[in-house]
């Protein structure tokens, strides 16, 4: 489905939110390892110029992306892919990464990404749009909540590395 956005002009800045393409892959791969170095785990990124293009644009697409362009230049992105609430019974949008350069940030491109999701969702008729944020990311947290997002404190996230998944498929 394609995007919903035009173009947006705030106090003189041109903002844009674009899907990516299979040539923005280099870019992608670039933004993920800033937003890993920012949270402090870039020695945790395995992806690859090949993996992204084969997950994100091959036979069996797992994810999307959209960029956030200020002025014309990438300085931001979303990448995100759908779920399903067996309560709600429809579909939901799990939002993995959104990321601004910090150079960029203040000006409007998160809030354009995060406008932009959540008219996917609504366009897609997802009954939910969610995220994780790091607990120390005070500033990021802040600006969640400034849109209207509140966290799950009830809720635990639990996750199996490639060894557990691979121990316990035996």
């Amino acid at each position: 489905m394609p995007l919903r956005g035009r173009p947006r002009t705030i106090c003189r800045v041109s903002i844009n939110i674009i899907s990516a393409t299979p040539d923005d892959v280099p870019t992608i791969l670039s933004l993920i390892r800033e937003l890993a170095e920012y949270e402090k785990l870039l020695d945790k990124v395995a992806a690859t110029e090949a993996s992204l293009r084969r997950d994100l644009f091959g036979d069996r697409r797992f994810a999307e992306v959209l960029l956030g362009r200020l002025n014309g230049g990438v300085v931001g992105y979303a990448l995100f892919f759908h779920n399903y609430s067996t309560f709600l019974g429809r579909p939901g949008i799990y939002l993995e990464d959104v990321f601004v350069k910090p150079a960029a940030r203040g000006r409007g491109v998160g809030k354009a990404l995060l406008r932009e999701m959540a008219g996917v969702a609504r366009d897609r008729g997802c009954g939910r749009l969610e995220w994780a944020v790091l607990k120390w990311n005070t500033p990021a947290i802040e600006f969640y909540e400034s849109l209207g997002a509140r966290p799950l404190d009830e809720w635990t996230t639990y996750r199996m590395d490639e060894a557990a998944i691979s121990k316990l498929a035996e």
